[in-house]
């Protein structure tokens, strides 16, 4: 396969997996949003919708204050912000359409249709009123592309560059939401555990569709630690930190059997494996889950640009 090919697909599939996070991450905030003061006053959880996503920096350049509708704005439709929903499926698009050959047509519909009725919302704008129903969009967009993709390709060099943009994206978006969950969303005067607090990790459970499973793992009430055990250690919940790796280094390996060599990715994609899959949530707490979190977002992206210089330039 053409480097530039697999550029094409493995950036398709970051793009939609960024669209669909997007979509959470504002969910979260939404839902959070609507809290009664009672369960512990103003909190900054727009604040952390830009955090999470990554915007803040770019939202400051563009609005002089943090409003709800300008975060909606900034995040769902906005054309200056390169991961608004928005810009997420028009360059997901442009890179599909430049290898429509590679995708099966069910792909292709999946993600043209998602940017045919993005266009509707671009031009009547989104609303607080209309945001649930435009998320509900977004992660569909996002689950038409995963389920045309496992359905109908081909177990192929281009099955495997989409899926290790996917997971590679996921990983990447479940530490960030853990990591702004502890050091921006919680208050400083409110209590780790208390009303508040519950309400917002339950919030971020529902944001990655891991409330029920929490639920089915541990039978217990929402606790941060069991919160960050299973987004971190379990294998068996699709969205955390060890089924991406486990997922991204059997991606890899496939590669290296059918191009018959390895290199650096699969050497950092493994590490990052073993280590998950040895340590234990006592011992992350005990290090400092942003330090933990920090480290691993270090090397997820030494292995997007491992990926990128072994195989994509």
């Amino acid at each position: 396969m053409l480097s530039r090919t697999a550029d094409n697909l493995f950036w398709m599939a970051r793009y939609m997996e960024r669209a669909d996070s997007v979509a959470r991450i504002l969910d979260a905030a939404y839902r959070l949003s609507s809290l009664p003061t009672a369960y512990g006053g103003l909190t900054s959880e727009w604040d952390s919708a830009l955090a999470t996503a990554g915007c803040t920096d770019a939202f400051a350049a563009a609005h002089e204050k943090v409003t709800p509708e300008a975060v909606v704005h900034f995040l769902a439709v906005s054309p200056e912000n390169p991961s608004s929903i928005r810009r997420c499926l028009e360059i997901a698009r442009a890179n599909a359409r430049a290898e429509r050959t590679a995708l099966t047509i069910e792909m292709w519909e999946a993600i043209n249709d998602s940017y045919l009725t993005m266009q509707g919302w671009v031009d009547r704008g989104v609303s607080l009123a209309d945001l649930p129903r435009f998320l509900a969009f977004a992660k569909e967009a996002a689950l038409r592309f995963d389920g045309s993709a496992h359905r109908t390709m081909l177990r192929t060099d281009a099955f495997w560059f989409t899926c290790l943009g996917l997971c590679t994206e996921r990983a990447d978006n479940t530490a960030r939401i853990l990591d702004v969950k502890y050091h921006v969303l919680l208050p400083d005067h409110a209590r780790v555990g208390g009303g508040l607090d519950y309400y917002q990790w339950a919030s971020i459970l529902r944001s990655v569709s891991a409330l029920t499973s929490y639920r089915w793992v541990y039978r217990d009430s929402v606790k941060p630690w069991l919160v960050a055990d299973l987004l971190i250690l379990k294998e068996d919940m699709p969205r955390s930190l060890a089924a991406c790796y486990r997922s991204i280094s059997g991606y890899l390996d496939e590669l290296s059997t059918a191009y018959g060599w390895q290199g650096n990715s699969q050497r950092i994609a493994r590490s990052v494996h073993m280590r998950l899959s040895n340590t234990s949530i006592e011992t992350i707490f005990q290090s400092g889950l942003h330090e933990f979190v920090e480290g691993f977002l270090v090397q997820n992206n030494e292995l997007g640009a491992a990926i990128a210089e072994q195989y994509l330039s």
